[in-house]
């Protein structure tokens, strides 16, 4: 296997487990907890969970603090806390969209957030000059299309309140920035490192902007924890992982598509789980998405065996 062809699969792999965060966010909503305690154990469970993961490898396998084969141009490594502080931007992430939920239906937030895709085009064309090629515009219209449908915007009246809105933008931005930063900051780490740095960065934003009071008021014990366990897992520590696998060797924009993954696996997962609706439109939304997410595959396997072609 290609080296592109198992970055992106790593980096398909990270959104799908993204993908299930909705679902389960919704069940802790269900039993009485807010942004804050979701946010703030998430953070909390991950940075143990990566740190953990990194101080046994280092023990029993000798993993190196750095890859040589991997270090700037100047010589040294990246400074830990630039790498903290692209790492941030996953707890914005977290806490932008976890209020929109809370603002404005399902639907239209995960559309909202979707619009990191062609924010992280935009983003890469502008600041570095990255012009995409017409498969990765192709696809990330018709993903966009896709969630157009998927998100269900037309099977209910919708109700908008403005300042979901901006919290959905604001959580896509991040998203936008998270995946460009995760691509170009800190690749000389080990990826367990670099993913532990930078949940501690996520974690110091989140309690910053949420104080840690469920480590003293007995709520993390009487049940919190295990929606900390579980969003720490799927969301703090697969995800950033995988993108810092996958997202250099496929690069930004089309990691951003293949990203897109999360979107078909929260509409699945809602309506296995939660029991809910999912109108026909809704798996044409899909059905178009897990097309797109081909069409880039395909792509970057006949380009993977062209340049093979051409090397032999």
């Amino acid at each position: 296997m290609n080296g592109k062809l198992k970055g992106g699969l790593f980096v398909f792999a990270g959104a799908c487990s993204f993908g299930v965060l909705s679902t389960i966010v919704k069940l802790a909503y269900a039993e009485g907890y807010n942004v804050g305690h979701i946010t703030g154990t998430q953070t909390l469970f991950g940075l143990l969970m990566l740190w953990g993961i990194y101080l046994v490898q280092r023990r029993l396998m000798g993993v190196p603090p750095v890859i040589d084969a991997k270090m700037p141009a100047t010589g040294k490594p990246t400074a830990w806390w630039k790498v903290a502080a692209a790492g941030s931007f996953t707890g914005l992430v977290g806490i932008f969209y976890y209020q929109a939920v809370q603002l404005v239906p399902a639907s239209i937030a995960i559309i909202l957030l979707m619009q990191y895709l062609w924010m992280s085009i935009l983003i890469e064309w502008i600041a570095f000059g990255k012009r995409p090629h017409r498969m990765q515009v192709l696809s990330a219209a018709v993903v966009l299309v896709g969630t157009i449908f998927a998100g269900g915007i037309f099977s209910e009246s919708v109700h908008v309140n403005p300042r979901g809105i901006v919290f959905g933008l604001l959580a896509a931005l991040s998203y936008s920035v998270f995946l460009m930063t995760s691509g170009r900051v800190g690749n000389e780490y080990p990826p367990v490192k670099k993913s532990a740095l930078m949940i501690t960065g996520s974690l110091i934003l989140t309690w910053i902007i949420f104080p840690l009071t469920f480590l003293f008021d007995g709520i993390l014990f009487g049940g919190l924890y295990k929606w900390g366990l579980a969003l720490a897992l799927l969301g703090a520590v697969v995800p950033p992982l995988f993108f810092s696998i996958g997202v250099p060797r496929v690069g930004v924009s089309l990691g951003a598509i293949l990203s897109a993954a999360e979107l078909p696996v929260a509409v699945m997962s809602s309506a296995l789980v939660l029991r809910e609706d999912v109108q026909a439109l809704q798996w044409c939304g899909v059905i178009l998405i897990l097309a797109a997410i081909g069409m880039t595959n395909l792509k970057m396997g006949r380009t993977a065996n062209s340049v093979r072609g051409k090397t032999e």
